[in-house]
Order: structure tokens, then C-alpha cells, then sequence
């Protein structure tokens, strides 16, 4: 496994977010145009419907899906840094610090996390200004 960096960081994968996606996007499209072409023949015009409506779920649940995990993720990141923050310092993380702010000094290493997340607060940082700054990256490769 390559070491993670900035450039490198985001996770993707494949068959989730590309085929799976992609098969989603292609074939709610079809169902539209078989739904459209079944009402002007007055044909089969039921089960057009159902077959656009399957792929309507489809892509809630594809959404869904994605986000229920990472709103579970970023809770789990949440506990996490504050858990680390208080080992380090005796204090809990400052509520200040947004969530954005939070998840993306989870890959800072210790030795520059106070400094970075008092930073963070003091300059408003985004999130990539935030990973920007980070000199030693603490890889994450077990997420969702």
C-alpha cells in the first residue's frame, strides 16, 4: 500500500463509485425514454413505470447509502480526535472547530495537532487549507 498524502488521500471505489453510478445514471435514463415512448403508444405503459421507478429507488438508496456511512464515520472521527486531543492536552478538543475542520486534522500527527487545530480556530482554515499545513501525514486507511 502507497503512503497517503495529500494528493493521494481521497478514497474511491471502482465499483461503487464509478460502474455502480454510471449503470444507475444509464439506466433511469433508458427508463425514461422506454417510460415516454410506451405512453405515446399506449402500450405497456404500467410497466415502464414501475421498471423507472425500481431505478428512482436505485438511486436513492445509492445515496443513501453513502451518506448514512459517512455520517457514522465522521461521528466515529469525532470521538476519535477528541479522544486524542485529551490524551495530548488534558482537554477536550475546543468546540469551536467545525467538523470539516475536525476530519481533516484526524491526519495530522500528534506532534502538530494542538498547533493546527489552535490555528484552525484562530484563522477560520478550511478543511484543504488544514491538509495543506499538515507536514507529517497520519494515513487513514480504514475508511468507509
Amino acid at each position: 500500500m502507497k503512503n497517503q498524502n495529500f494528493e493521494n488521500h481521497a478514497r474511491f471505489v471502482p465499483g461503487f463509485h464509478f460502474v455502480t453510478s454510471l449503470f444507475l445514471l444509464l439506466g433511469t435514463i433508458g427508463s425514461m425514454i422506454n417510460l415516454w415512448k410506451q405512453l405515446s403508444r399506449g402500450d405497456n405503459v404500467y410497466n415502464a413505470s414501475l421498471v423507472l421507478l425500481l431505478f428512482i429507488i436505485g438511486i436513492l438508496l445509492f445515496y443513501f447509502l453513502r451518506t448514512f456511512v459517512t455520517t457514522v464515520q465522521d461521528r466515529a472521527i469525532r470521538a476519535e480526535e477528541n479522544l486524542r486531543h485529551y490524551l495530548l492536552t488534558g482537554k477536550p478538543i475546543d468546540k469551536r472547530i467545525t467538523l470539516g475542520q475536525l476530519i481533516a486534522l484526524r491526519f495530522a500527527a500528534d506532534d502538530e495537532l494542538i498547533e493546527l487545530s489552535n490555528k484552525a480556530i484562530a484563522e477560520s482554515l478550511t478543511p484543504v487549507e488544514i491538509k495543506k499545513l499538515i507536514k507529517n501525514w497520519r494515513a487513514d486507511y480504514h475508511r468507509a
